[in-house]
């Protein structure tokens, strides 16, 4: 697949593993400042519907189908509709989880918003190209996006206060043991009693840069799409 994307899982959804554990890897090679600073997204806008809201924005969790081509010969070198059973894909904007370029391309989109981009090497795969996809060195690519969904990402306020049961801006390994319980709950599905601490060692390990115990609001939201 061409997009690194995470699917979140069943009702859990937006759940645990995207709720808090950090999304390191890129989906394209790192590229130098350099590359990028005359680098543009060309945006044409195919359908906008009479009602654009809400507006995507960096942190938000998307819901879409996209197509790729190579500019080249415009050879098609994925279709999400062929993948996962025909399922739109799901990933968090802005943080990596698809080249740079549908990062860029993808802001400021509405539910229903049709759009055709054309993404320069730089936002793409760059000088290494990505052989698996067989998308050469140096590719500009073109994506036909249709976006369904803008929902808030799992780093948002509104989770965090979910969690944050006594609103002092800080989550304790109390408030996020519950939530952890009340979650695979709602999922239904039979896990071993040491599933929970694993999960619940392995967040403040990922989370809790400063040792106190606690993952703060500027721990929990690496995101940075809203303010605590």
């Amino acid at each position: 697949t061409v997009p690194r994307r995470r699917r979140p899982r069943s009702d859990m959804g937006r759940g645990l593993t995207l709720l808090f554990l950090p999304l390191a890897l890129l989906a394209g090679p790192a590229q130098a400042e350099g590359d990028t600073a005359a680098a543009e997204v060309k945006i044409e806008v195919l359908h906008l519907p009479e009602v654009c809201s809400p507006k995507s924005k960096k942190g938000d969790l998307l819901n879409a189908h996209y197509d790729g081509f190579l500019a080249s010969d415009g050879s098609k070198f994925y279709c999400s509709r062929t993948q996962n059973e025909g399922h739109p894909k799901w990933f968090v904007l802005g943080v990596g989880q698809v080249i740079k370029g549908l990062d860029i391309a993808m802001m400021n989109m509405c539910p229903g918003e049709k759009r055709k981009v054309i993404i320069p090497p730089s936002l793409a795969y760059g000088q290494q190209g990505y052989a698996q996809s067989k998308i050469p060195p140096n590719a500009t690519l073109i994506f036909e996006i249709e976006l369904y969904a803008v929902n808030k990402g799992p780093r948002s306020v509104e989770a965090f206060n979910q969690i944050d049961k006594d609103s002092d801006k800080k989550l304790s390994e109390l408030e996020i043991s519950q939530y952890l319980k009340e979650e695979f709950a709602r999922d239904g599905k039979k896990r071993h009693p040491s599933v929970h601490d694993e999960i619940l060692a392995d967040i403040f390990k990922k989370n809790d840069h400063d040792g106190d115990g606690f993952i703060s609001a500027k721990e929990y939201n690496v995101y940075q799409h809203d303010e605590l």
